[in-house]
């Protein structure tokens, strides 16, 4: 569990630090190529021990480490909240008029992931990852609403249509390769 929380602290905290003024210190006192490369390394780092720290804690559970049951309808919802999560995905790879209507699509897309995954997975680290991106994702969407962050760029109509179906295909990929990048299967075959 030790790495899994280093992980979160490391993620989570260089993401918490852009979301301050302090980024703009750092970023003008660095260079913005420095400053980007060492937010990188710091969150590919993180990243990967959350990943490498969750299959190691997930692999030990004990009685203890169950915080509650999944209803039994958990997956259908979860299903359901990741298929919105991917739909925001696209239209935040997307210009279209959905991405300002939004305003935020990928904490959106992080926000029904987390929810999802939430209602269907009660193991203490489950709930310590998917709870850290919801709650990151929340802090998001009130900090840049505070700063008035809008999407800027000339909207792109057929990207109204783009995006969603991208969504739609990422989650149909994302299902059938689930079992093989995570681990884990989502439908049975």
């Amino acid at each position: 569990m030790s790495l899994l929380i280093i992980g979160i602290i490391l993620f989570f905290g260089v993401h918490l630090l852009a979301l301050t003024p302090a980024k703009a210190t750092l970023r003008n006192s660095m260079g913005e190529g420095p400053y980007k490369g060492l937010f990188a390394i710091i969150a590919v780092v993180g990243l990967i021990l959350i990943i490498w720290g969750f299959g190691s804690a997930r692999s030990t559970l004990d009685e203890s480490d169950i915080l509650y049951y999944p209803p039994g309808w958990a997956r259908h919802a979860t299903m359901l909240l990741v298929l919105l999560a991917f739909i925001c995905l696209g239209i935040y790879l997307h210009k279209g008029r959905l991405k300002i209507l939004l305003r935020h699509p990928m904490a959106l897309a992080i926000i029904f992931w987390s929810i999802g995954h939430l209602i269907s997975n009660g193991d203490r680290p489950s709930v310590i990852v998917f709870g850290a991106f919801l709650v990151y994702a929340l802090l998001d969407i009130i900090v840049e609403t505070a700063r008035g962050t809008r999407p800027s760029f000339v909207p792109k109509p057929k990207h109204d249509i783009i995006a969603p179906v991208a969504g739609v295909i990422m989650y149909v990929a994302m299902l059938f390769l689930h079992p093989y990048v995570i681990g884990v299967p989502v439908i049975n075959m």
